[in-house]
């Protein structure tokens, strides 16, 4: 009981420091407004991946620059313009850094807040978070490293595709609606940086529409927040002079509309991926203990007090971006050091060498990557690392999407196989093998082989070292540290570690051998 009522307590304190209220979901890390390098005018022509074509939802064609109801919006604008508050100044100062990367800013946080555990009930069993009910204890979703994945993935996706789809038709509508409105009216002021595209359909509204959307469907409680953060970047939009009424209206409808098709019930792809069964039964649970047993190996067990229901151990069914379920198996990797063999003893003894005599550079490593409840998880660590990157390049908002989208489909692509293999093995932590070594983090309540940290790692790496060459060095040697972190905690054998990096390698591979061919080169 005296443990119990410990983990309530830390519970408790980790729900004071990261609220599940969202009242504050914005981004403020160092960006800036920037020109991008090139506005890549032809990105109407890159391949979708989620729909079967840029022209797929239709847009209706713009009314003409000389037209009494476009005349009218510019008057509007320039009324709204000479009344312009502080707040609204602020409001265009927030997204004028670029809507991609301020909305993967805000997705972290959301990933951070949400990333907490249910508390136990009294009597030891455990409440799951439900969608349909999302404000209910515990409030939905619990956000962990698994879920947030696949979030990044989706919400990516989704960006991407609607902008590519706007792309197509700034180029379709461009000889109707081809100047912004600061370039058609000299009364209009441009309060953004100057960007050569047609306006018609507004990306920044064509991303509100389709970032919101995703967003409100994986984080049901934070509807209201998300809801004003997509009408802060339309109007800031409209009163920076990059975008009118009409332009606005045509980017929303077809934002919204890629992630109603991507979300559609019984036929999207969000809904028909396998996630709903990735929970599994207690009946099933145990038939990967007995599959363990079976081969003569010691399964693993929850190490939480009272024991916890397993992380999604069904995730490694659902479907992923660029690999297909064969191609999951294929790639699992050869089986774990048995349990009663001297390759797992002589690891185990290592575990518990560093469990007694972690540096302090050591340690400061398995902090600085331990990405546990409260934080973005490893996969939002590691987009936290493409930002700058992203931001420095200066690229274009669709080649920002594209960055994003397709680490973040070699990441979920990454935590599909890694609990495939997980689950499949089934294979114990050091501490349950060994009650007497110490973590210097948190024990995750998933099996050990492969380690999870190692595997989104490497998936990143080589994706981001593909977008970014000049990085590739420094991005290998920090999907080793990820890696050598969880060794360094205790919680990870060095087997798990070795095959995790080199199963996220090989699942990054698919993602590059895409991008390769996606038209965007």
């Amino acid at each position: 009981m005296k443990i119990f009522t410990i983990r309530l307590f830390v519970v408790a304190l980790i729900l004071i420091v990261f609220p599940f209220s969202c009242k504050d979901i914005t981004g403020t890390e160092a960006l800036y407004p920037y020109v991008p390098t090139s506005v890549d005018a032809n990105a109407g022509t890159w391949l979708p991946i989620v729909l079967t074509s840029n022209s797929q939802i239709v847009v209706p064609a713009p009314t003409a620059p000389n037209s009494a109801a476009y005349l009218a919006e510019l008057a509007s604008l320039k009324d709204i313009q000479s009344k312009l508050t502080s707040d609204q100044k602020k409001t265009i100062e927030y997204w004028s850094v670029g809507g991609v990367l301020r909305w993967n800013q805000i997705f972290r946080k959301l990933v951070a807040q949400y990333n907490l555990p249910p508390v136990p009930n009294p009597d030891g069993s455990y409440p799951t978070p439900d969608a349909e009910n999302p404000f209910s204890n515990p409030q939905f979703p619990f956000s962990n490293p698994p879920y947030a994945a696949r979030a990044y993935s989706y919400v990516s996706v989704a960006i991407y595709d609607a902008l590519k789809a706007a792309w197509y038709y700034k180029d379709f509508y461009k000889a109707t609606r081809p100047d912004s409105p600061y370039e058609v009216d000299n009364g209009v002021q441009a309060l953004m940086p100057k960007i050569d595209l047609p306006p018609y359909p507004s990306e920044d509204a064509t991303m509100s529409g389709a970032a919101a959307e995703m967003l409100k469907v994986l984080f049901p409680a934070s509807v209201e927040e998300i809801t004003k953060l997509a009408a802060d970047q339309r109007n800031a939009a409209l009163w920076s002079g990059r975008a009118t009424s009409s332009d606005i209206t045509a980017g929303l409808n077809l934002g919204k509309s890629v992630a109603g098709f991507i979300t559609a019930a019984g036929t999207g792809r969000f809904r028909t991926d396998g996630m709903g069964a990735a929970i599994g039964t207690p009946a099933q649970w145990k038939v990967f203990e007995n599959d363990a047993i079976t081969k003569g190996e010691i399964p693993w067990i929850s190490l939480d007090v009272p024991a916890r229901p397993p992380m999604l151990p069904f995730f490694g069914n659902v479907k992923a971006w660029n690999l297909s379920p064969a191609q999951i198996v294929s790639e699992r990797p050869l089986p774990p050091p048995s349990t009663s063999s001297d390759q797992m003893k002589q690891e185990l003894a290592e575990v518990k060498r560093y469990a007694s005599g972690v540096t302090r550079e050591q340690m400061a490593i398995v902090h600085r990557w331990a990405d546990g409840a409260g934080t973005y998880t490893p996969p939002g660590h590691w987009n936290d690392i493409a930002e700058e990157y992203i931001r420095d390049a200066k690229f274009s908002e669709v080649r920002a999407a594209r960055a994003f989208a397709l680490l973040n489909m070699a990441l979920h692509d990454a935590g599909v196989a890694c609990w495939n293999t997980k689950y499949f093995y089934f294979n114990p932590r050091p501490t349950q093998l060994d009650p007497s070594i110490k973590t210097s983090t948190g024990i995750p309540n998933f099996p050990a082989y492969v380690s999870g940290h190692s595997t989104f790692s490497a998936s990143a790496s080589t994706v981001l070292s593909y977008l970014f060459p000049q990085g590739a060095t420094s991005f290998s040697s920090m999907a080793d540290e990820a890696s050598n972190s969880r060794l360094y905690g205790a919680i990870h054998y060095r087997s798990d570690c070795k095959e995790g990096l080199s199963l996220g390698k090989r699942v990054g591979g698919y993602t590059v051998n895409y991008a390769m061919t996606d038209g965007a080169n």
